[in-house]
């Protein structure tokens, strides 16, 4: 498979997969009573309202990207920090769910793939696999306790306050210390067997 084919295969379930994990951050916030993305157009599954440029052309150069944060205001909510919870873990279940939902169409198309053209059914289901093995990353990658991922603001509402704040004070270093992790393997390490533990258990 050449290059252009790869990333006609990966993009589909790639730009959607990042558009629901942004969408549900911002669904979940509105439900909480903050406005703030609504506001900016950003509660959409329209990719377009979603995509970085640079992480477009991150994805085109070595398969790996992301989208523009919804913009969250804890202020609005009842309960900023346990809101902030459920906020954040909005995202990477709203993966998951996709890449089990993925995992189900990929069965349901295997089981009747004798009646349509086989032209159709490989490329769909090399793309629901994609999907699959994604939506996984995706939602475990950001489950990482590491500032800006989402595993940090979930850390960060259930630590005693002082920690929290202690905590909060890696942030501006958060970009650097996942590079240096990429950069030594160590978030491959952790991330592969995790990845693929989930997706035997959600390929079945």
């Amino acid at each position: 498979m050449n290059i252009l084919q790869q990333i006609i295969i990966l993009a589909p379930p790639f730009l959607f997969a990042l558009t629901i994990h942004e969408y549900s951050h911002g669904k979940m916030a509105y439900r909480l009573g903050d406005p703030t993305a609504h506001n900016l157009g950003r509660l959409t599954l329209n990719p377009l309202k979603h995509l970085d440029p640079l992480g477009v052309l991150a994805f085109i150069i070595m398969k790996i990207g992301w989208a523009k944060p919804v913009p969250v205001n804890p202020r609005y909510f009842k309960n900023p920090l346990k809101d902030m919870i459920w906020v954040a873990l909005a995202g990477p279940a709203a993966n998951l769910m996709t890449a089990i939902a993925s995992s189900l169409l990929a069965q349901f198309l295997l089981m009747f793939s004798s009646i349509f053209p086989q032209g159709i059914v490989f490329p769909l289901f090399q793309m629901l696999g994609a999907s699959i093995w994604i939506n996984i990353i995706l939602a475990i990658f950001n489950l990482l306790p590491i500032p800006p991922l989402d595993g940090s603001k979930v850390l960060m509402g259930i630590l005693p306050p002082r920690q929290a704040a202690s905590f909060a004070k890696l942030e501006p270093f958060g970009f650097i210390i996942l590079l240096a992790l990429f950069y030594t393997g160590i978030i491959q390490q952790i991330l592969m067997p995790i990845v693929g533990l989930a997706e035997r258990v959600i390929s079945g």
